[in-house]
C-alpha cells in the first residue's frame, strides 16, 4: 500500500517485482478518478491498459488531452512500404492512432531534446483537482518491468503548478525554446508540509537538489537510473563525504558502470553507491529519488544529468523541509522519508 498522509500519496514499485505498489492500477485509478478534465503530458505511452483507461475517461464525456514524446511514434528509417505495420515502436504508433479515433487531443513535442516529463492533472477546475508525477514512464516496462515511483498530491495548489506548466507544453513551448518563462518556484504547504515543485530547464532542478543537499547534517540516500560526473551534484556528495556527511545511492549497472559515472569517484572517499543488476524480471532501475536526513524526500523525472537539467523537461517535487520546525510536520515528512528509504534498502539488499 503507499503511504498516504492527508492528501499526498507516495508509491513504490512495481510490486510484481518485490516493492509495495502496483504502479498500473494507481495510474488507471487515478484517471478513473477524474470528473472534468485530464492533461497527461507523458514521454512514452505503450501501455494499453492506460490507454483503455484514457479513452473511457473520453466517453464518460471527460476532457481528455496528451503531449507525448515525438520520437516514440516515428521510424528511424523511410519504409519501403509505410503502410505496413510493425517494427520499433509500433505499439506507440497503435495506441495513438486509437487515441485519434477516440476523438482525444494529441500532440507530440517540438522539444529538439528529450520530452521526458510523466505527469497527470485531473480535473484543475473542480473541487477533485489533483497531480500525478513521478519517474514512471507509461509503458508496460515501466510499470512492471522498471523501479520506479509516482507522488499524488491532491487539491489546487499543487496541481495549478502543473497545470500552467501543461498551458506552456500544449502551446508548443519546450525546452531551451520556451516562448516565456516560468515564475520562481512557489512554497506550497499540503497535508501540513511543504512541497515545492520545479520544471527544468527554466528552474535548473539541480541547483534546487544541491541546495538542499548542502543542509544535510547526517545523511543522503538516492535511487537513481542515470548519473553523470557533469551535473555538480556529485561534486557536492564529495564535499559531503569529506565533511563525514553518509552517502549511500544505487544506481542502475547500464547507466552507473559507465566511465562518465560517478560512481567509483565517490566511491573511493568513501561514498557507498552500488550497482543495480538486471534480472529475475527487473530491467532497469529508473527512479529519480532522494532522501536527506531521513525526512525530505526528492522525487519526479529529473535524472543527474547536465543535459537533464539544461535541455530537456523534466520536473521535481520535494517533500518537506530540512527547516521545519513544527513536530506534527516533522513527522509527516517522516513518514514520507521512511517509506522511500525502506524500498532503497530493499533495493540495495535484493538486486545489487
Amino acid at each position: 500500500m503507499p503511504r498516504t498522509v492527508r492528501g499526498i500519496s507516495l508509491f513504490m514499485g512495481p510490486d510484481n517485482l518485490g516493492a509495495e505498489d502496483d504502479l498500473e492500477s494507481a495510474i488507471i485509478g487515478f484517471i478513473g478518478a477524474a470528473r472534468s478534465t485530464l492533461d497527461v503530458a507523458v514521454q512514452e505511452l505503450e501501455s494499453r491498459p492506460i490507454a483503455r483507461a484514457l479513452i473511457a475517461a473520453k466517453k464518460q464525456g471527460i476532457k481528455v488531452r496528451l503531449v507525448l514524446e515525438g520520437d516514440y511514434l516515428g521510424v528511424d528509417h523511410a519504409r519501403a512500404e509505410p503502410f505496413e505495420k510493425g517494427g520499433k515502436n509500433e505499439e506507440n504508433r497503435s495506441i495513438h492512432a486509437a487515441l485519434l479515433r477516440a476523438n482525444i487531443a494529441v500532440r507530440s513535442d517540438y522539444n529538439g531534446s528529450i520530452f521526458h516529463q510523466k505527469f497527470i492533472v485531473r480535473d484543475i477546475e473542480k473541487g477533485n483537482s489533483a497531480v500525478l508525477t513521478g519517474s514512471t514512464n507509461f509503458t508496460p516496462t515501466g510499470v512492471h518491468k522498471n523501479l520506479n515511483h509516482l507522488i499524488i498530491v491532491d487539491g489546487k495548489k499543487a496541481a495549478r503548478e502543473f497545470a500552467t506548466e501543461f498551458a506552456e507544453i500544449w502551446d508548443g513551448s519546450f525546452g531551451t525554446s520556451r516562448l516565456r518563462h516560468d515564475p520562481k518556484p512557489r512554497n506550497l504547504r499540503v497535508a501540513g508540509i511543504r512541497v515545492k515543485v520545479l520544471f527544468a530547464p527554466d528552474h535548473a532542478p539541480e541547483m534546487e537538489i544541491m541546495k538542499q543537499m548542502l543542509k544535510a547534517k547526517e545523511r543522503i540516500d538516492f535511487a537513481i537510473f542515470t548519473f553523470s560526473q557533469s551535473s555538480g551534484i556529485d561534486d557536492v556528495m564529495l564535499v559531503l563525504i569529506k565533511a563525514g556527511i553518509q552517502v549511500r545511492g544505487a544506481l542502475d549497472k547500464g547507466q552507473g558502470g559507465r566511465p562518465w559515472a560517478p560512481t567509483k569517484m565517490l566511491n573511493a572517499v568513501g561514498g557507498n553507491l552500488k550497482l543495480v543488476k538486471k534480472g529475475g524480471g527487473l530491467n532497469k532501475l529508473h527512479h529519480k529519488l532522494m532522501i536527506i536526513d531521513r525526512q525530505l524526500v526528492i522525487g519526479g523525472s529529473f535524472n543527474y544529468t547536465g543535459p537533464a537539467n539544461r535541455l530537456n523537461d523534466e520536473n521535481i517535487v520535494i517533500l518537506g523541509d530540512l527547516d521545519e520546525t513544527r513536530p506534527e510536520s516533522i513527522a509527516t515528512q517522516k513518514q514520507f522519508a521512511s517509506y522511500a528509504l525502506a524500498e532503497i534498502d530493499r533495493i540495495i539488499a535484493n538486486h545489487t
